[in-house]
């Protein structure tokens, strides 16, 4: 074992101790000391403090991505963040991983709907070189034409290498059928991308990576002044024109009725479907009661969606229900699961009766009771265990302008939910009789099924280009 695998052991070893202290002190989490400031150049810095292990994990955010991509140019944001460690002013792709390799260190980068995030971890000792390693691969980036002809490439071969599987494209489908021309549909496709060009890329990074609109968390092994002063040095030369604005996302409207989109499938055995509507955004303030309600209905293995498809039925091998709250407008509410084609009729017909079921039964004081004990027992381990983890949930509260309390509340929050709470949530945001559906399969055998459904249908080949 390496010096660098000790550490992550001995890390994971500590934040395990310090869950089970969280855990008897049954006083909920709070979120450690940290100081927040703003560069002179309009960068927002965040500084947490954590002696533990070694190690300092970054974050820097910037509060525009994928959906502030050009109509049509869908997907540069992705394909601009993946191509940032392939050269800057100073090295080439080999050289900045060998840089990297010298000391232990990792860099990642990605796209999502409101923010593009470029992470490093790497050991305490190593914080001048890391941080400068950091910046340059963010504010330095030349993407050689080289390195862009291959990521393109590689990008547009990987979406027809996901049509293979059903389940690796099905999320996009519904995204793109439930949200229709608004942003959050948008995906990147074979189309989109073949169009991104050379410019495109070095434009989306001028236009965008800017200090104005960067957020940058630092949580690990170090003194507060010391970070403050090397965070200062290393990026307040950092100039840009350029005046990116977050995009101004109009909310999406909830579908009215039922509508079905089937995507055929001709070789498969099995039909992926997925059932939903538009959710809530990562700012609602029902979200914490939305949590226990949905643990119970979709988000464990017990919940009521996977014992009935699964553990009662053996229709499938897992079914779940979930929202995803991580966006300034709503998100998507969607049941997915999977089953043999010749029970495709069986198990959406079990899903939409489970649906109902909810609706008429709700949740007892016991059940409740139940979910909020497996939340607050998976909670700390899911955000807190580590110093990335923290990372990102400082970047969550900063991007998304939320207080600390979401955090260090969030126990009591969680605890306030009444069998009457459940079912406010569950008649306001669990559709019953507005459904958008997306089936992936063998439409020769299941399009007789999905007309059961509704006479609103929409086909596409799995093998066609777009979502």
């Amino acid at each position: 074992m390496n010096s660098f695998a000790k550490v992550i052991a001995k890390a994971v070893c500590v934040a395990v101790i310090s869950h089970v202290v969280l855990v008897a002190q049954s006083q909920g989490v709070k979120l450690p000391p940290y100081k927040k400031t703003t560069l002179k150049n309009g960068m927002t810095v965040v500084l947490m403090e954590q002696h533990k292990v070694p190690l300092i994990d970054m974050q820097l955010t910037l509060r525009t991505g994928s959906a502030s991509d050009p109509m049509g140019k869908e997907g540069v944001a992705s394909m601009t963040a993946s191509l940032l460690r392939k050269g800057t002013k100073t090295m080439d792709s080999l050289q900045i991983s060998e840089a990297l390799d010298s000391i232990g260190a990792r860099f990642g980068a990605g796209s999502g709907g409101d923010s593009v995030s470029c992470t490093a971890q790497f050991m305490a000792k190593d914080i001048s070189k890391g941080m400068a390693l950091f910046a340059d691969l963010i504010i330095n980036p030349i993407f050689p034409e080289d390195e862009f002809n291959k990521q393109k490439a590689q990008s547009i071969d990987s979406i027809r290498a996901a049509r293979d599987s059903a389940s690796g494209v099905i999320g996009a489908y519904f995204s793109k059928f439930l949200y229709g021309s608004h942003p959050n549909g948008r995906t990147g496709d074979e189309n989109s991308l073949a169009s991104i060009t050379y410019q495109d890329i070095n434009e989306c990074h001028s236009s965008n990576y800017a200090p104005s609109n960067a957020i940058l968390v630092v949580v690990g092994d170090f003194k507060t002044a010391d970070m403050e002063k090397l965070v200062s040095n290393t990026f307040n030369d950092w100039k840009s024109s350029a005046k990116p604005r977050p995009a101004n996302l109009p909310q999406p409207t909830s579908v009215k009725g039922k509508k079905l989109l089937l995507v055929d499938k001709p070789d498969a055995t099995q039909t992926y479907f997925v059932v939903g509507n538009m959710g809530v955004a990562r700012n609602c303030p029902d979200r914490v009661a939305i949590q226990v309600v949905n643990t119970l209905f979709g988000g464990r293995f017990t919940s009521m969606i996977n014992t009935a498809l699964r553990i009662k039925s053996g229709l499938t091998y897992g079914a779940n229900a979930g929202f995803s709250m991580n966006g300034r407008v709503a998100g998507s509410f969607l049941i997915s699961s999977f089953t043999a084609n010749a029970t495709t009729e069986k198990a959406l017909d079990l899903t939409l009766e489970t649906l109902k079921e909810l609706h008429e039964k709700g949740f007892t004081q016991e059940e409740l009771d139940s979910a909020k004990a497996y939340i607050k027992g998976t909670y700390p381990t899911s955000n807190f265990e580590t110093n990335g983890q923290l990372a990102g949930r400082l970047t969550d509260l900063m991007l998304h302008g939320l207080p600390d309390s979401d955090v260090n509340d969030f126990f009591k929050k969680v605890d306030a939910v009444t069998p009457a709470d459940a079912r406010r949530i569950i008649n306001t945001y669990y559709p019953l009789n507005d459904l958008v559906f997306v089936l992936i399969g063998k439409a020769e055998e299941i399009r007789p099924v999905a007309e059961k459904y509704t006479k609103d249908i929409t086909e596409k080949n799995i093998s066609g280009p777009g979502f």
